[in-house]
């Protein structure tokens, strides 16, 4: 068997080394005689590795000890939902800054619960650029200011971190966490689907300060509120065992890999070259958005005609190089290279789109 370059934006690429821990204790899981999938969750065996995951990932990110952190199932959109259901105070108000597709979802799902103020928006720009943070008009009376620092379909990237004063920011980072070190104590809450940069899909990671706990809308599904959450250990109900698994063995690797500073080089370098080529390509491959915007983990591309995309897509695949397809809501190429992505999947990617324009030049 031979193994292709994934560029997949999610469920994505996950690390080898892991996906072979994975195959070699599918059916015995630390000489239990069965597999992590048909243990209880609340097993010593899971419990354990439910507790050296959290505290993996504490170090990862250097979560400070006033944050929880859990493992929810329900993918990042059922954070569109729960999000207000948590935060909102009783004046019902949260600011949303819109940058694309995803942000765009939350804004309109949170709108359901409360009063959205949408205080920037890159629509007039193509979803190209981040809105200056000059530009921003904020709620005094906002419960929290909701962001997505990186855009999946059109890869735009907040490199800042938005300053919104006392009031709690809450970051959408799902395509972005893990990927390099983050500051979480600026952050009243972080959410990320894991099926990027974590692990498969059915788990979503949520980092929240704990004083914002505990004011769950009274209206809610009981499975909704954090602090439940956060008292249950993230098993007010059956944990999604799996995933946190093979989540916890990929903070390992992370680890192993020397932690994010490490990563996030590794991150830089791998998006700098496949940025270089395509604006050296003298307009073959074009880029639209703003370079100071420019994602580390989407990256995007158009050639010159839909023709020419449709048989480089061909080609590439039958080299190898699948996921590279765009969205459809944007058309294109899209190349997704998180962390498990490795360099040499690059450097492939990037020798083929030299062949591929000296050929068609």
């Amino acid at each position: 068997m031979s193994r292709v370059f994934n560029f997949s934006a999610g469920p994505a690429a996950l690390p080898v080394p892991v996906l072979e821990q994975v195959q070699s204790e599918l059916l015995d899981w630390r000489g239990i005689g069965a597999s992590v999938m048909e243990i209880s969750h609340r097993s010593k065996e899971f419990l354990s590795l439910a507790e050296q995951s959290e505290a993996d990932l504490r170090t990862l990110l250097a979560v400070p000890d006033e944050y929880s952190i859990l493992f929810l199932q329900g993918g990042a959109q059922m954070q569109f939902s729960m999000v207000p259901l948590n935060l909102l105070n009783e004046k019902l108000r949260a600011d949303y800054v819109d940058t694309g597709h995803w942000s765009r979802l939350a804004i309109e799902e949170a709108k359901r619960y409360g009063r959205v103020n949408v205080a920037a928006t890159g629509a007039d720009a193509g979803y190209t650029a981040i809105p200056a943070r000059d530009s921003w008009r904020l709620d005094p009376a906002a419960s929290y200011v909701h962001y997505t620092p990186n855009e999946t379909l059109t890869g735009v990237e907040f490199h800042w971190v938005p300053d919104v004063g006392a009031t709690p920011l809450v970051a959408d980072m799902s395509s972005t966490i893990l990927s390099r070190p983050v500051e979480v104590s600026r952050y009243g809450l972080i959410y990320a689907g894991a099926q990027k940069n974590i692990g498969p899909a059915g788990l979503t990671v949520v980092i929240v300060r704990r004083d914002l706990t505990g004011r769950c809308a009274p209206n809610a599904p009981k499975l909704f509120d954090y602090r439940r959450q956060a008292d249950a250990g993230s098993m007010a109900n059956t944990a999604p065992t799996f995933s946190w698994y093979v989540s916890a063995l990929v903070f390992r690797w992370l680890l192993d890999q020397g932690g994010l500073e490490e990563i996030a080089r590794v991150n830089q370098r791998k998006s700098t070259k496949l940025y270089r080529c395509i604006d050296g390509s003298e307009g073959f491959y074009s880029n639209r958005v703003a370079p100071d915007c420019r994602s580390w983990m989407n990256i995007s591309f158009h050639l010159t005609s839909p023709e020419l995309e449709s048989e480089f897509l061909a080609r590439a695949e039958a080299q190898g190089l699948i996921g590279l397809k765009g969205h459809r809501a944007v058309g294109g190429m899209r190349a997704s290279i998180y962390n498990a992505v490795p360099e040499q999947a690059v450097d492939t990617l990037i020798d083929y789109m030299n062949h591929f324009r000296h050929s068609h030049g």
